[in-house]
């Protein structure tokens, strides 16, 4: 999504003064709350941070359910690994 002739450094500042443009700010939040919404979508009860069960309080099936979906957040959010899903869902 970064250009070639751009790093990481040089395509942030021109996000964020697009964002800035555009009247917005912190646009961070909504990949939290989108993380969150679509862990409720696919497990069917609130995430964690939301107050849903911890996963230690899951059951068995329930556990199976969790993991299955936070690799799916995990994949749609583009990380590699479900755990990077805990900071927006909680564990």
């Amino acid at each position: 999504m970064i250009p070639e002739t751009k790093n990481y450094i040089q395509q942030r500042c021109v996000y964020d003064k697009q964002v800035q443009r555009a009247g917005l700010r912190n646009l961070h939040g909504l990949r939290h709350a989108y993380a969150q919404q679509r862990y409720k979508e696919l497990t069917g009860w609130d995430a964690p941070i939301n107050g849903g069960q911890a996963s230690s309080q899951l059951a068995l099936e329930q556990k199976e359910t969790d993991y299955k979906a936070r690799l799916i957040i995990s994949e749609e959010m583009g990380h590699s690994r479900p755990e990077i899903v805990t900071n927006y869902c909680g564990n």
